[in-house]
């Protein structure tokens, strides 16, 4: 909120800003004069400023691929008694962020050169009695031994999950799965059909999900 204050001040004012946000003016007035004056800091906020420039440092000096743990120990190294959950707080607020080693998990791609097939939901994703719309996705836990893949049907009415699947590889029969659990546990028989509905994935075959519309005498 300070940051904000800051930027908006000139055009707005402190106090008119204050009374939109949840803060005092004199609150923003306090915050001013310490930085101005960093002898009025607590002794925390002074040793946090004084590591700031030392956890810069070491980062900018390893090109920026440190994360928390090396950042720590290169400062234990230099001397420094500083924990390591403080150099994690410190370069959280500096927004600081080491290299994370492997590839990033992606669970969707979408394919904008596949056919969209109709869209039966037109994006309002809410029913007025349960088993008239499902919606599809699936996601990624990571686990001591890798990474499952879990797929889900939820229910929009009632946002429960009515089937589900977990898998070692994110493949298309797993996602089809789900739904062929949740059709033979919930049953559905209304007479105005069933819309079930997922993203437009492309990754693992997924190009032949997208929208299905059951219907039922």
């Amino acid at each position: 909120m300070i940051a904000f204050i800051d930027d908006h001040r000139g055009a707005h004012g402190v106090e008119p800003i204050c009374k939109v946000l949840p803060i005092a003016p004199s609150t923003y007035h306090a915050h001013v004069a310490k930085r101005r004056d960093p002898a009025r800091l607590s002794a925390r906020a002074r040793q946090d400023a004084a590591l700031k420039i030392e956890v810069r440092r070491v980062f900018d000096q390893n090109f920026g691929v440190y994360g928390v743990r090396k950042v720590w120990r290169q400062l234990k190294r230099e001397g420094f008694d500083v924990a390591r959950c403080t150099v994690s707080r410190l370069m959280r607020d500096m927004g600081l962020q080491g290299v994370i080693r492997g590839k990033p998990v992606k669970t969707t791609i979408s394919d904008k050169a596949a056919p969209c097939p109709l869209d039966h939901v037109n994006r309002q994703f809410r029913a007025p009695r349960p088993n008239v719309l499902w919606l599809s996705d699936f996601t990624y836990v990571a686990t001591w031994t890798g990474f499952v893949y879990v797929a889900f049907v939820i229910d929009a009415y009632a946002r429960r999950i009515v089937g589900w699947r977990a898998s070692r590889t994110a493949h298309a029969g797993f996602v089809l799965d789900a739904l062929e659990q949740a059709l033979h546990d919930r049953r559905p028989v209304h007479r105005g059909g069933l819309v079930h509905h997922s993203d437009r994935g492309s990754q693992g075959g997924f190009k032949r999900s997208s929208q299905h519309q059951f219907f039922h005498s």
